[in-house]
C-alpha cells in the first residue's frame, strides 16, 4: 500500500495576506479558495512540479499561527530557487552547502519556515 502525503495545513494569522504570499511571492500555483460558511474558508496552493500542496484558511486548525517549521521543497538548482524567490521580493538565506545537499531557508510572514533543497549529486 502506498501512504502518499498530499495536503500540509498551515497555520496563519490572515489568510488573504498569506494567499498573496504564497501565489504571488514565493509563486505557488492557487487550486482552491472557499468559502464554505461564516466559520469555514479553505484555501489550496501547489508548488510548480509538486504533488504536494498547503492549504490554510479560517476554521482549519487551532494551532498558532507560525507553528510550523521544517517544511522542504527539493529543487534541481538551489542558486536559481534563492534569486527567483529573492526578486520575487522573498527575504530568503543566503544559499548554504552542506554535505547533504545546498538548502535556502525562508519563512512565510507569520513564520512558518521552509527549506529548499538542491540534492547531493551523489543522492
Amino acid at each position: 500500500m502506498d501512504y502518499k502525503i498530499e495536503l500540509i495545513v498551515l497555520p496563519v494569522s490572515d489568510v488573504d495576506r498569506a494567499k498573496e504570499f504564497y501565489a504571488d511571492k514565493v509563486g505557488f500555483v492557487v487550486d482552491h479558495d472557499q468559502r464554505v460558511n461564516d466559520q469555514l474558508r479553505f484555501v489550496q496552493l501547489t508548488p510548480p512540479g509538486s504533488a504536494c500542496s498547503i492549504a490554510f484558511g479560517e476554521g482549519l486548525v487551532d494551532t498558532p499561527p507560525g507553528s510550523v517549521h521544517g517544511l522542504q521543497i527539493v529543487v534541481a538548482d538551489a542558486d536559481a530557487a534563492h534569486d527567483e524567490l529573492s526578486a520575487r521580493g522573498v527575504p530568503v538565506s543566503a544559499v548554504e552547502d552542506l554535505p547533504w545537499g545546498r538548502f535556502v531557508y525562508f519563512s512565510d510572514p507569520d513564520g512558518n519556515a521552509w527549506a529548499i533543497q538542491q540534492l547531493p549529486h551523489w543522492a
